[in-house]
C-alpha cells in the first residue's frame, strides 16, 4: 500500500503490554499498510484495578489528538464498568457483552467496540472449518466466563447454520456473578443450544468435567490462567476427549494448559491449538476499527507472514 501522512498513538491497554509479541509486529505491520506515522503505546494496568484509574486512561485517549484510540485486553469488562458513561456510543456487541475491547474516535467522538465475538469466531472458524457440529455429539466445554468465554459463547449463538453450532456449551469459572452474566446473555440470544454453568474452583473438580466429554469436543482455555497469571484450570490428571480439540485462547506465557494439551495429543488423537491465531484475527479488527481502514484477505495473508518470524518460540 502507498504510505500516508496520517500519525498519530494506537494504544494498547493490558497488563504486561512489553511482553506482547505486537510491539515488534506493529510498527512492521504499519510499514505494511503504507501508516508508517502510526505508533503503537502500551498503558499496562493491574488486574482489577481501580475505577480512577481506568477513567483517567480513557480520558487521557479521548482528549490527547495524538491518541487513534486502543485495543484492550485482560480489563475489557472492569473498563466498560468504570468509563461507559465516557464514550459517546457503544456498539451493540458491547451492549450485549458488557464489555469494551476497542476504543475508535472519530470527529472528536469516543466510541467503544466490543470485537472478540468476531475475532473469536475468526479463529474458531479456521480451527474448526464449517459444520464442525453437524451430525455428532460433540460439545463445548470452556473455561472462564470473562471477556473471551463470552466472546466465543455469542458467536456460537449467532451462528446462522445450526451445523455450526454446538448442541451443548459448560462454561465453568470462579465467579459466580460471570457465569449469571454469561447464561442471561446465552438466554437473550441462543435458544436452540443447552447451557451449562458451573461454578469451577477445584481441578479436581475441572478434571471430572473435561474427562466425561464425548469424543470430538472442544476444550477451551480463556481464563487467562498460564498467562496474567500463573496455572491452569485443570490438573495433570485430566483426560482430554478422544479425537478431540484443545484450544487455549493465549499464546504466550507458561501456556500449562496447552502443554497438559500436547502430552496427550498421541495418545487422544488431539488436536491442539495456541491462541495466536487469535491474536492475528483480534488485532487485524482492532487496526480495521481505529483506523477506520480495510484489509483484504491478500493484505491479512501478508501480515500474517510478516508477523510469523516475530512469533514467540
Amino acid at each position: 500500500m502507498a504510505e500516508t501522512s496520517r500519525e498519530g498513538t494506537f494504544y494498547f491497554i493490558g497488563v504486561s503490554t512489553q511482553n506482547s509479541a505486537i510491539m515488534q509486529v506493529f510498527p512492521r505491520w504499519m510499514e505494511t499498510l503504507g501508516l508508517p506515522g502510526v505508533r503503537i503505546q502500551g498503558i499496562d494496568h493491574p488486574l482489577n484495578d481501580s475505577r480512577e484509574n481506568y477513567r483517567a486512561t480513557v480520558k487521557g485517549i479521548k482528549e490527547a489528538p495524538p491518541a487513534l484510540g486502543a485495543l484492550v485486553t485482560s480489563h475489557k469488562i472492569d473498563l466498560s464498568s468504570a468509563t461507559g458513561d465516557l464514550f459517546d456510543s457503544l456498539d451493540p456487541l458491547a451492549q450485549i457483552t458488557g464489555e469494551i475491547s476497542c476504543i475508535s474516535k472519530r470527529g472528536g467522538e469516543l466510541h467503544g467496540h466490543a470485537l472478540d465475538p468476531i475475532s473469536a469466531g475468526n479463529s474458531l472458524d479456521d480451527i474448526l472449518g464449517q459444520s464442525f457440529f453437524k451430525g455428532n455429539q460433540a460439545q463445548v466445554l470452556c473455561f472462564g466466563a470473562g471477556g473471551a468465554g463470552k466472546a466465543i459463547g455469542l458467536h456460537f449463538a449467532r451462528m446462522v447454520d445450526s451445523g455450526d453450532r454446538p448442541h451443548r456449551i459448560v462454561v465453568v469459572d470462579v465467579l459466580p456473578e460471570r457465569l449469571d452474566e454469561f447464561a442471561s446473555m446465552m438466554a437473550a440470544h441462543s435458544k436452540e443450544m443447552e447451557i451449562e454453568t458451573k461454578l469451577g474452583e477445584m481441578a479436581g473438580q475441572n478434571d471430572a468435567l473435561v474427562s466425561a466429554l464425548p469424543p470430538g469436543s472442544l476444550v477451551i482455555n480463556a481464563t487467562g490462567l498460564g498467562k496474567d497469571r500463573p496455572g491452569s484450570p485443570v490438573s495433570d490428571a485430566a483426560a482430554f476427549p478422544e479425537n478431540g480439540i484443545a484450544w487455549d485462547t493465549n499464546y504466550r506465557g507458561e501456556l500449562d494448559f496447552l502443554r497438559q494439551a500436547e502430552r496427550q495429543r498421541e495418545s487422544r488423537g488431539l488436536k491442539v491449538e495456541d491462541g495466536w491465531g487469535y491474536f492475528l484475527h483480534g488485532w487485524s479488527e482492532h487496526i480495521k476499527q481505529v483506523l477506520d481502514i480495510e484489509i483484504p484477505p491478500e493484505m491479512m495473508a501478508r501480515l500474517a507472514a510478516d508477523a510469523a518470524g516475530l512469533r514467540p518460540s
